[in-house]
């Protein structure tokens, strides 16, 4: 009896199983039915963590009376930390534990982290003291086990994001297979996707809870976070049964890493390497291939480090810069700071359909690429359009403080500058732009061209370009706060009116721009790893048939 073919997407799918450890199929597994539950999980965690960390300054300049410059280091630093971190987690994910369980482990101990930071914000005892009836609030001092119980839960958010991070969104990517055609444009479909909804959650945080923060009390405040992390855990447990597993390798990838390094370092001693190839030595050519391919993304990353530094500082500097300003809408309205930053979410959720559905389909016609442009290509757009955002933002800061030495408001930094909101939301806007390009070319970078085997390393690597960027900040604002107060008021003085944010853009403006011409020079050298394994491949081939 002749076989009966097996029907379209009932084949089992190669190295994949279901949570039982089954095999699975392309027509049930994966996919959006499973990656509609991770992007579910994507906006209730990117709620609760935009929830600390969006209006964190406000805290730390209020209840924990900080200055400006050095809460504004402080938010960089934990930043910083949150976004290095995911190293960590990448490690412990694909050596040990796998995507999934460490998604698990990270969610729990964000929810720890959530209840001991509103515990910190509610009790007596762990509450900073209140000291708006002093004149100068930074002098008020804080208890050292209230600043330290609030630090350590602080920070254990940041230790659970290094989880929960770099294998969500890997997790959500391997539920398309690259191997075949329409799904791996389904999955760079994904990444437009899963940013839409991580600036949905953000836009509910910063129109919401931001509001609670300011208005109500920083116990609901960080309450309401730990609510919705444990909605994100429910929801992703609720997708189990649909997700496609990809077994941890016998080898642990990172020890294969070690391993391509050693073989590159030895290769170089040879001429042509990519081209002598022989029986012995064709596992270490293989090694070769994987190092090469991960020591070429490091021009990448260097240079997207300045975009970074500029990519924090809407969370600090924006953010005092606005709180000056007439953010009144309506007779009794009045905008919450940090709610500006809604709209570095809003240009996203309102452009990222019509690039998907409209401009990709469009430029794939015109350059026969898939995802339409190449992602080095969007990577630069975005860095363009971040540059421009500094630019912006400089301009509107001389304006800003001109209008203050005008009505003679310098030395009145509680008095708000007769100078609309409006003014500020055109840099706002583009650097929302610039994520929808540099941000989300980045992570679909960062995770295709690294080996199959560290897809969760890869988008570490990525966030590890903020962790860094954040550092740089940190330290940049720091040593420039003390340059600029030996020599009389620093650049970020408490009252912004008597500073100079405007020096702090037009640095930021230049710096972007030498980085650009730097990443523009190594995009254009860079080969893809499918087209590298390409030429590697046709090597191996030509010396076969040589011998």
């Amino acid at each position: 009896m002749d076989s009966v073919p097996l029907l379209p997407g009932s084949d089992p799918l190669s190295g994949v199983v279901d949570y039982k450890g089954r095999p699975v199929t392309h027509s049930n597994s994966g996919r959006w039915r499973s990656a509609l539950f991770i992007i579910g999980v994507e906006i209730t965690e990117r709620f609760a963590y935009f929830g600390v960390s969006n209006n964190l300054i406000t805290y730390l300049t209020g209840p924990l009376h900080q200055s400006t410059a050095a809460a504004a280091a402080s938010v960089n630093a934990w930043n910083g930390a949150a976004s290095l971190l995911p190293l960590l987690g990448a490690f412990i994910a694909d050596s040990w534990l796998g995507r999934y369980r460490t998604i698990l482990l990270a969610s729990c101990l964000y929810l720890l982290a959530l209840v001991m930071l509103t515990l910190s914000a509610t009790l007596p005892i762990l509450q900073p003291p209140d000291c708006s009836d002093i004149m100068d609030p930074t002098s008020c001092s804080v208890p050292n086990f209230q600043l330290i119980f609030f630090y350590f839960s602080l920070y254990l958010i940041a230790i659970a994001q290094s989880g929960h991070k770099p294998c969500v969104q890997a997790f959500g990517a391997d539920q398309f297979d690259q191997n075949i055609p329409n799904e791996q444009a389904e999955r760079s479909s994904f990444f437009n996707w899963w940013y839409f909804g991580m600036c949905g959650g953000n836009m509910f945080t910063l129109w919401i809870l931001n509001y609670v923060q300011d208005n109500v009390g920083w116990g609901f405040g960080f309450g309401i976070p730990c609510a919705v992390m444990f909605i994100a855990l429910i929801i992703f447990l609720a997708g189990t049964r649909t997700y496609r597993f990809y077994p941890i390798q016998k080898e642990n990838p990172f020890a294969r890493v070690g391993k391509s390094l050693v073989s590159f370092v030895r290769g170089r001693q040879k001429n042509d390497i990519l081209c002598q190839v022989n029986e012995e030595e064709t596992s270490g050519s293989d090694y070769v291939k994987e190092a090469q391919g991960l020591l070429k993304l490091f021009p990448i990353w260097a240079t997207c480090l300045v975009y970074a530094l500029v990519f924090a500082q809407w969370s600090t500097f924006f953010l005092k810069q606005a709180a000056t300003l007439d953010r009144r809408i309506g007779p009794t309205f009045q905008v919450p700071p940090a709610a500006l930053g809604s709209l570095i979410n809003l240009a996203p959720l309102t452009f990222i359909p019509i690039y998907d559905k409209f401009i990709i389909p469009l430029a794939r016609k015109v350059t026969k690429t898939p995802s339409g442009i190449t992602m080095l290509q969007r990577i630069g757009i975005g860095m363009v359009i971040s540059l421009l955002s500094m630019v912006i933002a400089a301009l509107v800061e001389m304006k800003r403080l001109k209008t203050a030495r005008d009505y003679g408001l310098v030395d009145e930094p509680g008095v708000p500058i007769p100078m609309s909101l409006w003014w500020i939301i055109p840099q706002y806007i583009l650097v929302g732009l610039s994520d929808v390009f540099t941000l989300v070319g980045l992570q679909e970078f960062f995770y295709d061209q690294v080996p199959d085997q560290l897809r969760s390393l890869g988008l570490s690597l990525y966030l590890s370009i903020f962790g860094i960027g954040n550092y740089i900040s940190s330290f940049t604002v720091s040593l420039i706060d003390k340059i600029t107060t030996e020599n009389g008021d620093s650049w970020f003085t408490n009252n912004l009116n008597q500073g100079h944010l405007d020096y702090f853009y037009w640095l930021l403006a230049g710096l972007s721009a030498v980085a650009f011409l730097a990443y523009y020079f190594f995009a254009r050298a860079y080969v893809y790893k499918n087209k590298e394994d390409h030429v590697i491949d046709s090597c191996v081939e030509a010396h076969s048939i040589r011998s």
